[in-house]
């Protein structure tokens, strides 16, 4: 065995029991009933604070994160929902297009039909007739 396979081998074990003693450390303090209760009061203490200072900014007329999150929500939806219309005008102009160059050509073949068809007297009417017992 030579001094480098040697060095990393202690290198290894130290690492290891360095982790198996976090890792234990680690455990005995979430074990800790002390411990347990101190983050637990930290974490109500902060969701007091937050509740605090969303009121404070209510009073002060300021929007609260979560107000300018869910304004963000709703510009994000809206946009969304605004890309949509978008694109359903986009469909609707080349349906139009399409709808357009087709009564272009049919008002060319009625105007074609004009010029080709003779002309004729407009066809005389008969009498309406009377109805039975009319006077």
């Amino acid at each position: 065995m030579d001094d480098e396979s040697a060095g990393d081998g202690l290198r290894e074990r130290l690492t290891r029991t360095g982790e198996d003693a976090l890792g234990k450390l680690a455990q005995d303090l979430l074990e800790n009933p002390l411990v347990n209760g101190a983050i637990a009061r930290a974490f109500e203490a902060r969701e007091k604070a937050a509740q605090a200072q969303e009121v404070a900014f209510g009073a002060l007329n300021i929007p609260s994160a979560a107000d300018i999150e869910r304004l963000t929500r709703r510009v994000r939806s809206l946009s969304q929902r605004l890309e949509g219309i978008e694109d359903g005008v986009d469909r609707l102009d080349e349906r139009l297009a399409g709808l357009q160059g087709a009564l272009e050509a049919i008002t060319k073949e009625l105007a074609e039909l004009r010029k080709t068809t003779p002309k004729r007297a407009p066809a005389k009417r008969a009498p309406a007739k009377r109805a039975a017992g009319a006077t």
